[in-house]
């Protein structure tokens, strides 16, 4: 395990909130000390059979805390998604059947397994006690929660106003999803924005049986690519998991430039430089490529992710945005070349750029570190992923 503070430090990456942080940071601390890994929860309902890129923000996050050592605790709500959830609903979700979210489960597993590592991981149906308990015992669970305390809740509290309906077993979700919580001994729960409350409930629920609060981590709802609403096929402004390379390519190249950092940090592992690297290249296209890449990589694999690559350099190349370096007219030596525009200091590293099959020109690659290049107006020469630089003839 890495130090407590450097883990708190890469947790915090792309969270909207920790509460209470000083608890995190105190479970880190003891984690650390005595070596148990943390057991963090996130409940997924799988009231839709397949997943789009906003559903992986939060599975992100309980993969990265896999990377640091922790127990991630992947609950599929085969009972609170019969329910749903009401939280942010003006009006009573459809009910489901159990065989329709039993097929969804499966799928929704499936699917999340292309996210998570397979290791350390536990996988529970909240099925397995609430299938079990006896009217009593429910009447039991009831008696943890008020209904002052459900009215808090803006959703509840706007739809009473409204004379909308609310059905008695939309009060039961919070609970349920608290009970989860007391079910695994939760010591880290994770959530969108949208479910603080819940997760606060959580904490309470966990204290009515005597264990130790768990600590709430909510994360941004990703915002689709259209660049107003929050992804949902509902809006079509969605790219799923399972769509095919190229439409996910297309679709991650669609989106508005302000949203590349947000969609950098939650959708992707890259360190903080790379995404800072990555937002002050010259052209603004290429960030959204590098962030349509990984996603390909993780969801369709490398090779997949290479021959779209391949075909988006050949067929549409940066050429506007870019720095533009003047080169003398005639044929020039590849390393020559490599250090007029910035990117080699010396002839060895240009040699090792070369031998490495970080150069390419116009998207063909150059493999011979001897070449004679004889560059044309308006040439892309591009080292690595993000240095790029127009090529223009001295007059």
């Amino acid at each position: 395990m890495l130090p407590p503070d450097e883990q708190l430090r890469l947790i915090r990456r792309g969270v909207a909130e920790i509460f209470p942080e000083e608890e995190m940071r105190q479970r880190l601390e003891q984690s650390f000390r005595s070596g148990r890994p943390l057991r963090v929860k996130l409940g997924i309902d799988p009231t839709t059979p397949d997943l789009h890129l906003g559903h992986t923000v939060v599975l992100n996050k309980l993969r990265q805390f896999q990377q640091l050592g922790h127990t991630a605790v992947l609950i599929i709500g085969d009972y609170t998604g019969q329910v749903g959830d009401p939280s942010g609903r003006s009006a009573q979700r459809p009910r489901l059947s159990k065989e329709t979210v039993r097929k969804n489960a499966e799928i929704f597993l499936e699917q999340a397994r292309k996210v998570l590592l397979p290791n350390p991981l536990e996988v529970r149906y909240n099925g397995e006690w609430f299938a079990k308990m006896s009217f009593e015992e429910v009447m039991e669970l009831s008696s943890h929660i008020t209904v002052a305390r459900l009215l808090e809740r803006d959703d509840f509290q706007n739809r009473f106003r409204n004379n909308i309906p609310i059905s008695l077993h939309e009060f039961f979700y919070p609970l349920m999803q608290g009970y989860d919580s007391v079910m695994v001994r939760a010591d880290v729960e994770l959530g969108g924005t949208d479910q603080r409350y819940n997760l606060a409930f959580g904490r309470d629920l966990q204290r009515d049986f005597n264990q130790t609060p768990q600590v709430c981590i909510t994360l941004p709802l990703l915002v689709g690519t259209d660049g107003k609403k929050k992804m949902s096929k509902t809006y079509g402004n969605f790219v799923a998991i399972d769509d095919p390379p190229k439409t996910m390519f297309d679709k991650l190249l669609s989106i508005p430039d302000d949203l590349r950092r947000l969609y950098l940090v939650l959708l992707t592992d890259f360190p903080e430089e790379e995404v800072e690297r990555l937002l002050a290249h010259p052209d603004p296209r290429e960030a959204k490529v590098q962030l349509a890449l990984s996603v390909i990589r993780r969801f369709h694999g490398d090779k997949a992710a290479e021959e779209v690559e391949r075909a988006y350099r050949h067929n549409d190349l940066p050429r506007e945005g870019l720095k533009e370096v003047a080169v003398p007219r005639g044929k020039i030596w590849v390393v020559e070349l490599l250090k007029r525009c910035g990117f080699a200091r010396t002839n060895s590293e240009g040699r090792r750029l070369v031998r490495g099959g970080a150069v390419r020109i116009d998207g063909r690659r150059i493999s011979d570190e001897m070449e004679q290049i004889e560059p044309e107006n308006g040439q892309v020469l591009q080292v690595g992923r993000n240095r790029w630089a127009k090529l223009r003839l001295k007059e």
